[in-house]
């Protein structure tokens, strides 16, 4: 019984020991945890991070100013505006002193003053034209102007003259998305005008004059990739850099390279044109995309002051004129909703090219006739 009972403690106490070594090789798991207080800091420095990240994503770089150290050279004549930017300019034609006609080109989208129209001397100097020609803000050799609107490109155009002492009176063309300073001056400083000429027109898709599904419809007829750059453009500006120059998704297909958005005699007219020696292209971006492009889609699709059916005639006793040409194979503005525009002010003489494209204003007949509508009538 002893030696039972001696087994027995002798088998307790190695249990007990066993149960005290295995203790000692695995001891309880200490709270690896960082203390609560921790993740607040930690967060914030996340949410800071990112918030950075968003910021300088959607910031535009500085522009490279003409003339200033780190810009290109300043390589054309320029009138410095009251407000101290410069804008740089190009005349032709017959002297402004000796000139009967007065005429102001509004380029349109990614060109410059150095447009090229194809108007021969003869019929300059047979009705006495005087060209002026300039960049608009952010183009070329002209100043950005970072409160770029409808107002302020119509203003521009009246100081240029002013400027130029061209006289009180001048007729203006336009030119695709060069038309919306067009709109402006028949809003803004229509007394100053002796007639105007919107040829194949920019239109604002969000204008409220057009039937919702009119505007849809027209809408819908250009490329997916664009009608995001516009809907962006009106709804959320401040986004806008960052859609222009992020690689996810294909932006504006003009800038990509996407040929379909151009009709047949859109690319014969390409091809022709590239015959053509150009002057000043590598110029017309040399202050920055965003400064240029981008900031002149952004003024053409904001929400504007005003609406193009809410302009009163410039002209009530006929002594002048304004004109629209639209080309019928146009497929980067859709002619419909500048029909519906025309039908709605018939005050504004309609031109519809059946066979004519975007760049309708580059065939030499139909160049001349533009000019000779807007001068004779």
């Amino acid at each position: 019984m002893q030696l039972s009972s001696g087994r027995k403690k002798q088998c307790t106490v190695s249990s007990s020991t066993g149960h005290t070594l295995i203790a000692d090789h695995h001891p309880a798991t200490p709270n690896t945890l960082p203390p609560r207080s921790m993740f607040v800091p930690v967060a914030v420095a996340v949410v800071v991070g990112v918030l950075g990240w968003a910021y300088q994503a959607i910031k535009p770089r500085p522009p490279k100013i003409c003339g200033s150290p780190d810009g290109p050279p300043v390589t054309s004549p320029r009138v410095k505006l009251t407000d101290g930017r410069h804008l740089a300019y190009r005349e032709t034609g017959v002297s402004k002193e000796e000139a009967k006609y007065k005429i102001i080109v509004v380029h349109g989208f990614n060109s410059s003053k150095d447009l090229s129209l194809p108007v021969s001397q003869e019929l300059m100097e047979e009705l006495g034209i005087y060209f002026l020609f300039f960049d608009r803000a952010g183009y070329g050799d002209s100043d950005p102007n970072p409160k770029r609107s409808v107002k302020s490109e119509a203003f521009d155009i009246q100081e240029l003259a002013d400027k130029l002492h061209i006289g009180s009176k001048f007729f203006v063309i336009g030119v695709s998305i060069g038309a919306y300073p067009i709109w402006g001056c028949l809003k803004y400083i229509p007394n100053r005008l002796a007639g105007a000429s919107l040829v194949v027109p920019f239109v604002n898709y969000w204008w409220p004059c057009f039937p919702s599904q009119l505007a849809t419809e027209g809408l819908k007829t250009v490329p997916v990739q664009d009608q995001w750059v516009f809907r962006i453009a009106y709804h959320a500006p401040w986004l806008f850099y960052w859609w222009m120059t992020q690689k996810w998704f294909p932006s504006l297909s003009m800038m990509s390279g996407n040929m379909s958005i151009f009709s047949q005699p859109d690319l014969e007219m390409l091809k022709k044109l590239s015959e053509i020696p150009s002057v000043g292209q590598e110029k017309i971006r040399q202050q920055g995309d965003h400064e240029s492009l981008h900031r002149d889609i952004m003024a053409g699709y904001s929400k504007w002051e005003f609406d193009p059916l809410d302009i009163d005639n410039p002209f009530p006793d006929n002594e002048g004129s304004v004109h629209m040409w639209q080309g019928g194979q146009d497929k980067v503005i859709p002619y419909k909703l500048n029909q519906y525009i025309s039908e709605k002010l018939p005050w504004i003489k309609y031109h519809e090219v059946p066979e004519g494209g975007h760049f309708l204003i580059f065939d030499n007949k139909i160049c001349e006739d533009i000019i000779r509508g807007l001068l004779l009538g």
